[in-house]
């Protein structure tokens, strides 16, 4: 099972945030310490400090630079550094593939190659220190699994050595790319190139609280105290459990409430969300305001069929909108199995259970052709594509 972390990001994610959550759940700040003196760079010091952030009490960790040591690194220094460290050769490749994530994000921001970018909110000795600092963490701490939850980016605008820019910054936008993220809060900038870059490199899983046995909750703050606001990161750490069987997935589910759509296209409806990348759809029956009966088109979809089968419901359909929200569901791995039968060839959709167990469920579909081709009931069909199966199971066990 091994031990794992989860990030909550309910507050977005910083390296001095991470930092401080690790802290705050246990990691001790002088073996940190005398872990990062592995590292060819001096002039810095940790602190580690109590603060409240919105309610919350947190531990927020600085680290302190000279005067001297705050002129931006190049990405090439920083390779160098992190390449002659004495630190564990796991911290060393993650830390290296922090940065580069971080010079392919800004070179996307600002369009150009990754090697000739030059690093101006990253790169400084800070950072370096907040990132080795982080994998270092997760390696003291024995930690063998990351997971986080969606990734709250902040609102309004932020000020960079590029002028006044929108929440979030370019090089947040470029790393956000495929894992979840919204925005909420108070309007400053509340998830940073440095943090998001950790977490893409560290995080293996994206969602809701996975099952886990938690031995620590830390809260790291952030520099910033919004007033109202608790802007710290939580982190659950503690022994990771086995998950129920079947994946986990997140999936958008759309409704919408119709009273005036002629019944006689529904059938056609139907097929046509489906053709646009629905997972299921289903229409129930309700009674709606001043009594009226009505129906609830509902649909699930992938986050990246949703806007295409929304498209669906609102061309299609007298609706004038559609409700969508994100959740989680739970599917058992599953494939499909031919089977031979008197009449011709049946697909079976064959899902794994717990301990080797299996259900199977004829295609509805390929029996309904047979049955139109030979005159015999669906059922017997369905019956006998379901004992097909069975017997060429049990021949497989002998």
């Amino acid at each position: 099972m091994g031990i794992q972390l989860h990030f909550d990001c309910f507050s977005g994610i910083s390296g001095d945030m991470i930092l401080g959550s690790l802290v705050d759940a246990g990691l001790p700040l002088k073996a940190l310490v005398r872990g990062l003196k592995a590292m060819p760079l001096d002039g810095y010091a940790l602190r580690s400090r109590k603060v409240t952030r919105g309610g919350l009490h947190a531990t927020k960790v600085d680290v302190l630079i000279r005067d001297k040591f705050r002129s931006p690194l190049s990405l090439g220094r920083i390779q160098r550094i992190i390449a002659s460290s004495r630190v564990p050769a796991p911290v060393k490749d993650q830390s290296l593939a922090v940065f580069d994530r971080l010079a392919r994000a800004e070179g996307i921001a600002h369009r150009i190659i990754p090697s000739k970018v030059q690093f101006h909110e990253v790169g400084v000795v800070d950072s370096l220190v907040d990132v080795m600092g982080t994998v270092l963490g997760c390696h003291l701490l024995g930690v063998e699994r990351v997971t986080s939850s969606s990734v709250n980016l902040g609102t309004g605008v932020m000020h960079s050595a590029h002028g006044q820019l929108p929440v979030p910054g370019p090089a947040v936008t470029a790393l956000a790319r495929g894992i979840p993220v919204y925005s909420a809060g108070p309007g400053r900038e509340l998830t940073t190139p440095t943090g998001l870059a950790l977490l893409r490199t560290l995080a293996q899983d994206f969602g809701p609280l996975p099952p886990m046995r938690p031995s620590a909750i830390g809260y790291g703050a952030g520099s910033a105290d919004p007033e109202g606001w608790p802007n710290v990161l939580r982190v659950f750490l503690g022994e990771s459990l086995p998950a129920s069987r079947g994946d986990t997935e997140t999936v958008v589910q759309m409704e919408t409430n119709l009273d005036d759509l002629n019944p006689q296209a529904y059938e056609t409806v139907m097929d046509r969300l489906f053709a646009a990348g629905a997972l299921d759809v289903t229409l129930t029956p309700v009674i709606m305001k001043r009594g009226r009966p009505g129906i609830v088109l509902a649909a699930l979809v992938s986050r990246e069929q949703a806007e295409a089968v929304a498209g669906v419901v609102l061309r299609e359909t007298t609706a004038l909108g559609v409700r969508m929200q994100e959740m989680s569901r739970r599917v058992l791995p599953r494939r499909i199995q031919r089977v031979h039968t008197r009449h011709g060839v049946v697909r079976v959709k064959v899902a794994e259970t717990e301990r080797g167990q299996t259900k199977a469920t004829p295609e509805y579909r390929d029996c309904k052709r047979i049955a139109e081709q030979t005159g015999r009931p669906v059922r017997e069909i369905m019956d006998e594509a379901a004992l097909a199966y069975r017997r060429a199971q049990g021949k497989r066990k002998k």
